[in-house]
């Protein structure tokens, strides 16, 4: 009845078939919650339309709500819905304008995408105009800008570039009144007329702005003293006092569509380097790491980047499938291996392999740089390679990259539970927290393969177990060691997500990292976007641990 009632109300595509119910129930998390209706709008006015439709449903007293979704990478649970999924892959796939960067004008780049764009295609139309836009996740190749803007995606360019907070500029974003809005900084006169304005959008500034304005310090006292996080909604950066500016775009992106369906965004670009090398440093234990990294960071890298002993064993183990995912000449790559070998030969396995990587306008420059991170490397005594070019360093970022896939490719039968995939603590915490993930971790080995990789710069890292789902004992041990790593997380004081963000998974652990005050201030900044509950609900407001558990695949 539904889909028929939809298929009235927009000219796109309204499915509900059981094999697009099951696709869309899914997402790279460990959930599975089914939809009513898939549907697949073809513009703005569809869009519009279907949030209208909405909106006259529970004002009706229906249930019914709208989650939207661009490629399904999320790993968290955040594209899912048990009513409506809104695809916007189909049709809203298009790269609306790029703008160059001009130096001699002093104009930044910019591009204007929909949602529904994949990352892939946008940086190939990217490279031709020698452009970069940073922020951009180690699924690269798999994701789309929706689901960027919506979760604050980050990635190994953060530590230099900063996360997708720093570059979204404007958002086309239609909210609870089923109307396309432009939403952008404002600041002096156009702040003041905004806030006087009579409207719809109106009314949401007057709200917002005051919720801030009335608890600003605990607000500002609230946000997590870490480089990244992609926790609850971002309220400490709206409103900059100092500068008058107040920018709602700053708490639209990372809330999961939980606001409003977003249809473009206006994102700022840079110049993309013109020179670039690796370096690679092999510590045998964390104790150095936390200084080196101290020191790395002076030198100013565009990333720093690392993975663990046991993906370096997986590496080793399965050394024929990497050569596959590199997609290089087998024998040439099993020739730059060599050093590796002899490494583990001479000194045995590191427990970190860090990937240190540094840009420069010109080949001196670069090779400069590069031997500043072998110097600082080499005064604690640490092995360390200079990777001269860009098929040797394939293979690191393979590994890197790739550690997943090699794992999961070869444990049969195992689901890749992201569960406490995304922590992050200060770097100095390193040498104290990661041996006491291992350990918690460890006492379930009998249950569980995992390994770490992550951003040691800003003191990520990247945990995803493989588990068998369908051992009762096993979904058990989930919520353990779920709340015994965010313990630790807390006793840190750092955040349970740097870039993967709430949704089903993390959002009913919110109130245990904020408190009840802040993590109310997130449920009213919920009703003054979204008062009729249409949008994505469930995701950082409104979640229990129950009903995740309860839809566990």
């Amino acid at each position: 009845m539904l889909t028929d009632e939809l298929r009235k109300v927009i000219k796109g595509d309204v499915m509900s078939d059981e094999e697009t119910l099951d696709r869309y129930s899914e997402d790279y998390s460990i959930f599975k919650v089914r939809p009513q209706v898939v549907v697949f709008p073809r513009d703005e006015a569809d869009v519009e339309a279907l949030v209208q439709f909405a909106a006259e449903k529970k004002a009706k007293g229906q249930p019914m709500s709208l989650t939207g979704r661009s490629a399904g990478t999320d790993m968290s649970g955040g594209p899912l819905n048990d009513s409506v999924i809104v695809e916007f892959t189909k049709y809203f796939n298009n790269i609306r304008e790029i703008s160059p960067f001009d130096a001699a004008q002093g104009d930044n780049g910019y591009a204007v995408v929909e949602p529904g764009v994949y990352f892939r295609d946008f940086e190939k139309k990217l490279n031709e105009k020698d452009l970069l836009y940073p922020p951009y996740p180690a699924s690269k190749d798999l994701c789309a800008l929706g689901g960027m803007v919506n979760n604050n995606s980050g990635g190994e360019l953060t530590l230099r570039y900063g996360k997708t907070e720093n570059y979204v500029e404007e958002v086309n974003i239609v909210l609870g009144d089923g109307k396309l809005h432009n939403l952008k900084a404002l600041s002096g006169n156009e702040l003041e007329k905004k806030l006087a304005e009579k409207s719809y959008e109106g009314d949401i500034y007057r709200r917002l702005y005051k919720l801030i304005d009335d608890n600003y310090g605990e607000i500002m006292a609230a946000k997590p003293k870490v480089t990244k996080n992609s926790a609850g909604y971002y309220l400490w950066n709206v409103y900059d006092k100092a500068k008058n500016v107040f920018d709602i775009t700053k708490v639209i992106v990372g809330s999961q569509g939980t606001f409003g369906l977003l249809t473009s965004a206006k994102l700022r670009l840079v110049p993309a380097p013109k020179c670039t090398r690796l370096v690679v440093i092999f510590s045998k234990t964390l104790k150095p790491v936390p200084d080196l990294v101290n020191d790395l960071l002076a030198l100013k890298p565009e990333s720093i980047e690392s993975y663990d002993d046991k993906t370096m064993g997986l590496a080793m183990k399965f050394f024929f499938t990497l050569m596959k995912l590199m997609k290089g000449g087998l024998f040439k790559l099993m020739f730059e291996f060599i050093p590796e070998l002899f490494m583990l030969i001479r000194g045995g396995m590191p427990k970190m392999i860090l990937l240190v990587s540094v840009t420069a306008d010109d080949e001196n420059e670069l090779e400069k740089r590069a031997q500043e991170v072998v110097a600082a490397a080499k005064k604690y005594g640490l092995l360390v390679r200079n990777v001269k070019s860009d098929a040797e360093s394939q293979e690191y970022w393979t590994i890197r990259r790739q550690s997943f896939a090699l794992i999961h490719s070869h444990v049969k039968g195992m689901d890749a539970a992201a569960f406490i995939d995304d922590i992050i603590v200060e770097p100095k915490y390193m040498p104290e927290i990661l041996p006491e993930v291992n350990a918690i971790l460890d006492k379930h080995k009998d249950k569980l393969v995992y390994t770490i990789a992550g951003h040691p710069g800003n003191g990520n890292f990247h945990i995803i177990p493989l588990v068998h789902l369908n051992d009762p004992e096993t979904r058990k041990i989930i919520p353990e060691v779920t709340e015994a790593v965010y313990q630790l997380v807390f006793k840190y004081g750092g955040s349970i997500t740097a870039e993967h963000n709430d949704g089903l998974i993390r959002t009913p652990y919110l109130k245990e990292m904020y408190g009840e005050k802040i993590t109310a201030l997130f449920a009213e900044t919920k009703k003054i976007f979204d008062p009729q509950d249409i949008f994505n609900p469930g995701k950082k407001v409104g979640a229990t641990l129950e009903y995740a558990e309860e839809h566990v695949k």
